[in-house]
């Protein structure tokens, strides 16, 4: 089998056993193939001996097939291994982005139960398992006391998880009485309670955009900024994933150039560095910061 062949199988895999479903028109959409690639490479998953699983007109891989189970094994490690491995990760300061990498490709190997017993702590743990439940498990729960961080209104939500970001910090699901996907931070969530009913709109599940400065949405925005080296340092010190997007101009300057879904978190960012940071060809976001500041002098 030819090598890019290979990589598009794989990145198929990875899709067909990610926590969120989808049908075989996102799947060509995605991985930039067509309808017939897509339903072709899925028989080869079926004649290899692989389980395929459909809910709706979504599609998985059956992580009990014993393929998985064998494919597993190729990368187990011992009690004793993990614990290790966790501990050098962990001392790896948290602004780093090979952190961040070391536990990503952890999660793809490892079931989001394992995980969390690694990454969360305290009272929130409880509310983290039944969410990863749920989701195995397909049910809606309801959100007890969330906290929005629009008015600091308390409330609670019924809703559809299917999804985390890194580190559990946010689930993504669909809320059954607003109609829409959104985040909630998990931190925010005052009791997760289980239900018997099922999802009810899986066709509907999609994860949004989240930009490097944490904000999340439909829309995706350019925005450049020129930073001098205090910039620099606090944007890859405080938003690590934004260094991806960052490239050196000479004599200590630094230009960022990516996508955020709103201008409310790159906006806050560089207004706190005015002195250190050029808008370069982006006039909504300089009237966005101009607004901002005027709003807060009065």
């Amino acid at each position: 089998m030819d090598q890019p062949k290979l990589e598009r199988l794989l990145r198929l895999m990875k899709l067909l056993t990610a926590n969120t479903t989808y049908n075989v028109d996102q799947l060509a959409e995605r991985l930039g193939m067509s309808r017939r690639t897509v339903y072709r490479y899925i028989d080869t998953f079926r004649e290899a001996g692989f389980v395929i699983k459909k809910t709706g007109d979504c599609i998985r891989l059956d992580k009990e097939s014993p393929h998985f189970r064998d494919i597993s094994q190729l990368v187990h490690f011992t009690e004793e291994e993990a614990v290790i491995l966790k501990r050098a990760i962990e001392n790896i300061d948290d602004t780093n982005l090979l952190k961040q990498n070391l536990k990503r490709k952890l999660y793809s190997v490892y079931d989001n139960r394992t995980l969390a017993d690694t990454v969360v702590r305290g009272k929130n743990a409880p509310n983290i398992h039944r969410l990863i439940e749920a989701i195995e498990q397909q049910r809606q729960v309801v959100l007890h006391g969330y906290q929005s961080p629009h008015g600091g209104e308390v409330r609670d939500r019924r809703v559809e998880p299917f999804a985390f970001t890194t580190n559990y910090v946010q689930v993504w699901c669909y809320d059954t009485e607003d109609g829409v996907c959104k985040l909630f931070k998990t931190s925010r969530i005052g009791e997760v309670e289980p239900t018997d009913t099922p999802w009810a709109h899986a066709d509907a599940h999609a994860e949004g955009f989240i930009d490097a400065f944490r904000m999340h949405g439909t829309q995706r925005r350019r925005v450049r900024l020129e930073l001098g080296l205090l910039a620099y340092n606090l944007l890859c010190e405080e938003y690590p994933l934004a260094e991806r997007d960052v490239r050196p101009l000479g004599r200590g300057r630094w230009l960022l150039d990516t996508e955020v879904a709103s201008f409310t978190g790159v906006g806050r960012f560089v207004v706190g560095l005015l002195d250190d940071i050029r808008v370069v060809d982006t006039p909504e976001l300089t009237e966005h910061i101009r607004t901002y500041i005027a709003e807060n002098l009065k």
